[in-house]
């Protein structure tokens, strides 16, 4: 009998903390081989978009297939979002699908967690630092919870073209988190006060000068996922010591990446690293205190498989969901 996981059912057991923690033993899992991520399954219907991205996690004993959907018309035509997802969870020694649950929140939260990872092995390690976002929505929100657990911040400022949704942010994550939160009138105010940043907008070119960020900044680029959109200029790539999530995907789906090797101001060689040699050791991290280190996320099946088996063990373990006969 699967276990059915409603979108509350999966908020209420399911922290960043937690989450960070079991991202980054996925990470360590991809670099060490005990890993299966397939490429993501894209199919076309008339009307939109449905993504496939399935993984196995050894160590983790995990094994999931998150499914995505994306239908412009849906808001207008069916009264439902035009983005939805599923992850069903799978156990490994039998195969049965053990549990059915939404995957929107988890998407987001496992998202912010992947760039927590990154922030802990690669912004310098100060303390009382400064943390800028650029954008203001949900993934934004997970961006900065993320860098509060890794780092011990001081203040965070917050950037976007909308001062009713920066407005929200800052009410919301002052008080969420015991954080100070500045509302930024441009883009320079982050580059010039803020330790960490990052990029978390819908914009499909850049959201800032790459040339003014200040050496030992980190960034992690988390907003922009097409061929054709970027959020970071060349300068900044250049610029900075680059690590992905999975080089493959960067290379196939990461305009961000993608275009400057276009352009051919860098080759694929300027990507230093994947995060998980980082988190194994495989190879190194942030040279000094005057390097900057950049994250680019695009989202990967392991994260969803990793948070949804956090997920299913937590909601057992408190009662939460409900058990249905298939």
């Amino acid at each position: 009998m699967p276990l059915l996981l409603t979108r509350d059912d999966v908020m209420k057991v399911l922290d960043m903390p937690d989450c960070l923690d079991v991202v980054e033993k996925a990470f360590a899992e991809l670099a060490n081989g005990t890993a299966v991520l397939p490429l993501r399954i894209n199919i076309k219907p008339p009307d939109g978009l449905s993504l496939y991205m399935p993984a196995y996690l050894k160590e983790l004993g995990a094994l999931a297939c998150k499914v995505v959907t994306v239908y412009k018309d849906n808001p207008k035509k069916h009264n439902l979002p035009t983005t939805i997802g599923k992850v069903l969870l799978q156990d490994p020694a039998t195969g049965d699908v053990i549990c059915i649950m939404d995957g929107g929140y988890l998407t987001a939260v496992r998202t912010g967690a992947a760039s927590g990872v990154a922030t802990k092995y690669l912004a310098r390690d100060d303390k009382n630092q400064v943390a800028g976002i650029f954008g203001a929505g949900v993934q934004a929100k997970m961006q900065l919870w993320a860098m509060a657990v890794a780092r011990d911040l001081q203040k965070a400022y917050v950037y976007d073209i909308s001062a009713e949704a920066a407005g929200k942010f800052k009410s919301e994550m002052s008080g969420k988190l015991n954080l100070e939160v500045v509302i930024a009138k441009s883009p320079d105010e982050i580059l010039k006060n803020c330790d960490i940043i990052c990029a978390a907008s819908s914009s499909a070119t850049p959201i800032f000068d790459g040339a003014k960020v200040k050496e030992g900044t980190h960034i992690n680029g988390i907003g922009s996922h097409t061929p054709n959109a970027r959020e970071l200029d060349t300068a900044i790539i250049k610029r900075s010591k680059l690590i992905a999530d999975s080089s493959e995907a960067c290379l196939s789906e990461a305009g961000d990446i993608m275009i400057p090797i276009k352009e051919g101001a860098i080759d694929k060689s300027h990507i230093h690293a994947e995060l998980g040699e980082i988190v194994t050791g495989k190879k190194p991290a942030r040279a000094d205190n005057k390097e900057i280190t950049l994250f680019k996320s695009n989202g990967l099946a392991i994260q969803d498989v990793a948070a949804a088996k956090l997920v299913y063990d937590k909601a057992l373990a408190k009662g939460i969901g409900k058990q249905v006969v298939i």
